[in-house]
């Protein structure tokens, strides 16, 4: 086969490369794709940071306790709020999952929020720590996490509420006084196990340990609920007929007084009341024919669900929380004041609180967001 002189070749070669250039290929490549090296053994993966995006935004609340008064206004309290930033175009319909439910069911309904892609989760949990897992991984996705009403130890995930320990303390106090440190005395809790619950008889039995002449004859749960508070005091008052005294919590104060108005002892049992119209009524009637009975009713705001909102659509709008400001187990709660506190001082004043109210109106305190602002956030 006979040769090409080298010179042709080379001169091949030039034009291909000129031709090359032209079409804006280069002759040879800029660069190469280096593969994304795993991360160091012991180093875990960092959260790819969350794009940021603006109004209006999705708020989701779960609720897994609907029989009770307290959660019915709390509902209702948070769609109006809600509706004041809709009308600034700040936030859409809020996203509610509510129903009489367990532990499994309120990570259910915590799933279905975040399924629906909602910017932020208000919550009011079932369980001191059934929830924790959900709740992280809420937050891993960028979700501002609020637990409202109690309050939880999980990384990532803010309280707003009342401190539920120093609310009991307050009339597990007065009771101690009231009986002059000493006396024979039964218990009526709520769901053993909910974080409120919890902290509250912590409080109870903080108090009742610096009077050893108090005796707890009996402990049982009224779930929270008017009718079986009753029947559990009924019952108390059948077994201890001389009683002296009791603590009790919420609408379940309701229920033990009718009870005692039932049993009409002669001397009725000192015990503690709730900051509800209905039982501020009763007690007026009480007093009628009993103008030496006495009670204390300490406030159990549901509006601290609306502030807790609040202070969603404040942190979801970029404002800076001052956590100088916070305290609680993790340093992320926010404590809400307890609105009022009524006794037999200040009994008129409630009762002119409740004159245009239901009887299912809880003594209530919600912040303005401008209260908000003032108290928890950077200026």
């Amino acid at each position: 086969m006979q040769r090409k002189p080298l010179f042709t070749i080379l001169a091949f070669i030039m034009v291909l490369s000129m031709i090359l250039a032209a079409c804006g290929t280069p002759a040879t490549p800029t660069s190469v794709a280096q593969p994304t090296q795993p991360p160091q053994t012991g180093q875990q993966p960092t959260q790819p940071p969350v794009e940021s995006k603006g109004p209006p935004f999705t708020i989701g609340i779960s609720n897994p306790f609907i029989s009770s008064e307290y959660r019915t206004q709390m509902i209702a309290e948070l769609i109006e709020v809600n509706k004041e930033y809709m009308d600034k175009g700040l936030t859409t319909e809020l996203v509610i999952e509510s129903a009489d439910t367990d532990v499994a069911g309120q990570i259910q309904q915590l799933q279905n929020l975040m399924a629906k892609g909602v910017d932020a989760i208000l919550v009011n949990p079932s369980d001191v720590n059934g929830l924790n897992a959900t709740l992280q991984e809420a937050v891993s996705k960028g979700i501002i996490v609020i637990s409202v009403d109690q309050e939880l130890n999980v990384p990532g995930v803010y309280n707003v509420g009342i401190d539920q320990k120093e609310w009991a303390k307050t009339s597990a106090k007065w009771l101690a006084e009231k009986l002059g440190g000493k006396g024979n005395i039964v218990l009526i809790e709520g769901f053993p196990g909910h974080p409120a619950n919890v902290a509250r008889m912590e409080g109870v039995d903080e108090v009742l340990s610096q009077y050893p002449d108090i005796k707890v004859l009996a402990k049982d749960t009224g779930k929270w609920d008017e009718a079986t508070g009753q029947q559990v005091m009924s019952n108390f008052l059948a077994a201890y007929p001389n009683l002296d005294g009791y603590w009790t919590q919420d609408g379940m104060a309701i229920g033990a007084l009718q009870a005692v108005i039932a049993a009409n002892p002669a001397k009725f049992p000192v015990g503690v009341g709730e900051g509800r119209c209905q039982f501020l009524k009763l007690w007026e009637e009480v007093l009628k024919d009993r103008p030496d009975f006495e009670t204390i009713a300490v406030a159990n705001p549901p509006g601290v669900s609306p502030t807790g909102l609040r202070i969603a659509v404040n942190m979801l709008l970029g404002k800076q929380v001052d956590k100088s400001k916070l305290g609680g187990a993790n340093g992320l709660s926010f404590v809400i004041p307890v609105p009022i506190v009524i006794t037999k001082a200040n009994l008129q004043q409630g009762l002119e609180i409740c004159k245009d109210k239901p009887d299912a109106y809880l003594l209530d305190g919600i912040m303005t967001d401008q209260e908000v602002l003032n108290t928890f956030f950077l200026k």
